[in-house]
């Protein structure tokens, strides 16, 4: 006689359960939005890095109309706004300018990039790193990047590397930011060799809110970087060489711009390199 092996039914209560339990794990789509709003905060109340709460709630409301107006124009369907969110508030925190009009051009040129230019269905730039590029190389009269740092006070930074290494590592992209933070640091020492100036000025700028972002959220993003661990790796190092290059011909804004070239190029090689294997693959075959 057969044994019958009876499955447990979930009930409405465990399922209740799980779904709030996937709330409050790191793969949560939210966590990352979280996550850049509490920079957002510790840096505004620890140094008032925010130039006006409008300006940085103009730059979120351009970006997610945006997302919505054009996913429904090329997709037909509702985008999920977790991005939207972070390209919207990393504007308004990065960006500087008298004027509001930047902020909101700044948020609309970031999502149009997303669906304009694109390779084989990706994006090419990190949507907040082309639009921030785009507007300090052509407006940089009237626009600047957030450069302070967290001074002498350095919890707010270990608060902000302890969430975001734990994030980035859950969401298996820690090796990213640790491979260009240990190639910046050994640039900088390199810079402080060959131009003189103290080492502690050359390591100051990764301090700043303003790098973590930029190492948290820009240089991670899954969007537009290259598929294998070791490609990852290399293009890591080749954005802090680029910045290297820059720093040393006096280019302010130095770090958008290494990424602005070094990872769309990389992306569109690397998925060359991937036709070409399948193309292969499919020929042998």
């Amino acid at each position: 006689m057969s044994r019958q092996i009876i499955e447990p039914r979930s009930t409405p209560v465990t399922e209740a359960s799980n779904q709030w339990k996937s709330w409050f794990t790191l793969e949560n789509r939210f966590v990352p939005p979280l996550f850049i709003t509490l920079i957002l905060v510790i840096g505004h109340l620890s140094f008032g890095m925010l130039e006006s709460y409008p300006k940085t709630f103009l730059a979120i409301a351009v970006s997610i109309v945006a997302e919505l107006i054009l996913a429904r124009m090329f997709y037909g369907k509702w985008p999920h706004l977790a991005s939207a969110y972070i390209t919207g508030i990393s504007v308004g925190i990065l960006l500087r300018s008298p004027a509001f009009w930047p902020f909101a051009l700044c948020s609309l040129i970031s999502i149009t990039s997303k669906y304009v230019l694109r390779l084989n269905g990706r994006h090419l730039w990190n949507p907040s790193n082309f639009g921030i590029s785009v507007l300090l190389f052509l407006a940089g009269d009237i626009v600047a990047s957030l450069s302070i740092q967290w001074g002498n006070y350095l919890w707010p930074m270990l608060v902000i590397w302890a969430l975001g290494a734990t994030i980035i590592w859950r969401l298996r992209r820690f090796h990213i930011t640790c491979t260009y933070v240990a190639f910046f640091l050994l640039f900088a020492m390199i810079r402080s060799w060959m131009t003189g100036s103290p080492w502690q000025s050359e390591i100051a700028p990764i301090t700043g809110p303003e790098y973590q972002l930029f190492i948290f959220f820009m240089i991670t993003d899954p969007k537009t970087t290259v598929r294998s661990w070791k490609g990852q790796c290399f293009v890591a190092f080749l954005v802090a060489s680029a910045e290297m290059i820059l720093r040393l011909n006096q280019v302010i804004y130095a770090p958008f711009y290494a990424l602005f070239m070094v990872g769309p190029t990389a992306l569109a090689i690397d998925m060359w390199v991937q036709s070409r294997r399948v193309k292969i693959l499919t020929t042998t075959l």
